[in-house]
């Protein structure tokens, strides 16, 4: 049932254990118990809200940046990792297989913000061998959800 319940609030954060229950014909004791031990086992981490800023007046850019890194010897690509994501502009981290090493997904008010970040923060770490960052334009869909939908044109099609 854990794997269940992870799913349905994987997919809606706003479910509550009576709902969940309802759902999986179970009790809502027994969900919130299970709930409270992902908790506390870190399965789950947190709860969020996926937001469409594109559709809101606040201005950010939002980029990706590919790192080629050089790993420590006895933390590996661990130590690196920590020392980056402890950064407040940085929003993800994620260790890659491939032609980079590390993902870094980096949030600034614009893009001389986070090239800025790039250049005196990231660039010069003695293990960073090289970046790469790429700049998102625009959001289709993120984490399963669709983020603009096509507007339907309702006009009748007129031939000759």
């Amino acid at each position: 049932m854990k794997n269940e319940i992870l799913s349905l609030l994987e997919q809606d954060s706003r479910l509550t254990a009576e709902k969940i229950a309802i759902m999986l014909n179970a009790e809502k004791g027994q969900v919130e118990k299970i709930i409270k031990e992902l908790e506390e086992e870190n399965i789950i981490l947190g709860y969020k809200t996926l937001v469409n800023w594109e559709n809101t007046n606040r201005e950010t850019t939002v980029a990706h940046i590919e790192l080629k890194i050089t790993p420590q010897r006895g933390g590996g690509f661990d130590t690196i990792a920590e020392r980056i994501y402890r950064f407040p502009q940085v929003k993800s981290v994620t260790l890659m297989s491939g032609t980079y090493d590390l993902l870094v997904t980096v949030e600034g008010k614009s893009l001389k913000d986070v090239a800025m970040f790039v250049s005196q923060r990231l660039a010069p770490m003695e293990t960073v061998v090289s970046t790469s960052t790429h700049f998102e334009l625009k959001t289709y869909k993120k984490d399963g959800i669709i983020f603009t939908e096509k507007e339907v044109d309702n006009r009748e099609v007129i031939s000759i």
